[in-house]
């Protein structure tokens, strides 16, 4: 049941696909983003926790996505200068995708079907965050207003710290 999430494909930023079975192991932190989003600044606590934790199994895996008030309108050139000049993303960003409506990349169709939200199986805004533990189980889900140092608890648990 857990193995679902291994899966599941997706391009790199650099158009390269791959495996969500590269991160088996790993206690992996999904989020959708957005470079011109109010929380666009959680890139730097995403990345703050990915830098702490990625020795110990940790990964973040960004998904750009322009669904939210036209927040990530840039190509992938674009998206990747952003994360790296204003915010020093070191951790794997992904192509631009939809998660939600009918072109859902079928990732976040999985992750909203295993966590709902308060608006259902739709995603709420920019920046919402699964966490996926290390036998690829989906188990939280957190809001888009959820600062990412408010999730180190339980990163820490599933790494067991």
């Amino acid at each position: 049941m857990g193995q679902a999430f291994y899966q599941f494909e997706a391009n790199s930023l650099q158009g390269k696909e791959i495996s969500m079975s590269d991160y088996e192991g790993k206690v992996v932190l999904v989020v959708n983003t957005a470079s011109k989003c109010g929380l666009t600044p959680q890139y730097e606590g995403l990345e703050t926790l990915y830098e702490k934790y990625k020795d110990d199994n940790f990964v973040v895996l960004g998904f750009p996505c322009n669904q939210f008030g036209n927040q990530e309108p840039g190509d992938e050139k674009s998206i990747s200068e952003g994360c790296l000049i204003n915010y020093g993303v070191s951790f794997p960003m992904f192509a631009k995708i939809d998660v939600n409506g009918a072109g859902a990349h079928p990732l976040f169709q999985y992750l909203k079907s295993e966590l709902k939200g308060t608006l259902g199986n739709r995603i709420k805004w920019n920046f919402t965050k699964f966490l996926i533990d290390a036998e690829g189980k989906p188990v939280k889900r957190f809001a888009p207003v959820t600062k990412p140092e408010k999730m180190e608890k339980d990163i820490q648990a599933l790494l067991n710290h």
